[in-house]
């Protein structure tokens, strides 16, 4: 029973756990070391750290988060969208960034939801350089997530749609899988040839 000594057996040190859960000092050294963590810059290199840098977005009823170091720039308000005629339904249409034509494309069509029709900003995704962008309807903040927190993709998407999830937050965001992102075929658009509807 609390407060009891159940050491004996082998069982919890209940008097000591209920001290451990009321110790000001170590909430407060725990909250100086957790503040530290968030203070001190992630390397780039070190990208095998157990701590993913995530960038955290809303696209339709759905929350999505992608690894920091493949988001190179948000545009808040982007040049104009110019749809194509035709196109698949991920292809959501054409802007320009820095004079280069960059397709931006919808996530929701990829995990068997409806395509939003409103505008919002647009990640840009990319390795090393702009390759795709991400329309969202809005951008929300930057989280640490530990990569042990986080929850395997359910079963019950299918193969193609799993590839692209590294996992699912206890908060119910999908972990998007960035390297799988930008190798997936579906997101990618000849624009050199005309569409004819």
């Amino acid at each position: 029973m609390p407060g009891g000594d159940d050491t004996k057996g082998g069982g919890l040190d209940w008097a000591a756990a209920y001290q451990r859960l009321d110790d000001p000092e170590a909430d407060a050294a725990l909250l100086e070391e957790r503040a530290r963590a968030l203070a001190r810059p992630l390397a780039r290199e070190a990208r095998t750290s157990p701590l993913l840098e995530l960038v955290h977005f809303r696209s339709g009823e759905q929350d999505y988060a992608l690894e920091s170091r493949f988001v190179l720039e948000v545009l808040r308000a982007p040049e104009q969208l110019v749809p194509l005629p035709g196109a698949p339904e991920p292809l959501r249409g054409l802007t320009l960034l820095h004079g280069e034509v960059l397709a931006v494309v919808e996530l929701a069509p990829l995990f068997g939801r409806m395509a939003s029709l409103t505008q919002g900003p647009v990640l840009v995704v990319g390795s090393s350089r702009p390759e795709l962008g991400l329309r969202a309807d809005s951008v929300e903040e930057v989280l640490l997530v530990s990569r042990d927190t986080l929850l395997p993709a359910p079963a019950t998407l299918g193969n193609q749609e799993r590839a692209l999830v590294s996992g699912i937050s206890r908060e119910g965001i999908i972990v998007l899988e960035g390297a799988a992102l930008l190798e997936d075929g579906r997101l990618f658009f000849d624009i050199s040839e005309e569409r004819t509807a």
